[in-house]
């Protein structure tokens, strides 16, 4: 599978809210950083994912660009949540060798 097939992977379980999904992604030293923290650890990214779940009853994620480079691939995602909460983020992830994820970094922007 591809980087960007991946990422887009990453993008569809977490859409889907499939935690275990995303648990299987990650290396055992990811890292996690958005505009509101940064956490190391797949323990520590999956607790950090699964408030992100249970603070949402519904997530529509829309990708509006992909871009790729060596081991890691950046995406312009538009993102409903709960239906009326419309975030623009870019998410960028970085891969090791065995296409697991190593980090996570999520930058919240503007949708003008």
């Amino acid at each position: 599978m591809t980087l960007p097939a991946r990422f887009l992977d990453y993008l569809h379980r977490y859409e889907s809210k499939d935690l275990d999904g995303i648990a299987a992604m990650l290396s055992p030293d990811v890292a996690l950083r958005d505009w509101h923290l940064s956490v190391r650890g797949r323990e520590a990214v999956i607790a950090e994912t699964r408030k992100n779940f249970e603070s949402a009853s519904s997530l529509r994620i829309e990708v509006l660009t992909v871009l790729e480079r060596e081991r890691s691939v950046a995406g312009e995602l538009r993102i409903l949540v709960n239906g009326d909460i419309e975030l623009f983020v870019v998410d960028v992830l970085d891969f090791d060798d065995e296409g697991r994820i190593t980090a996570i970094r999520a930058y919240l922007g503007r949708g003008d």
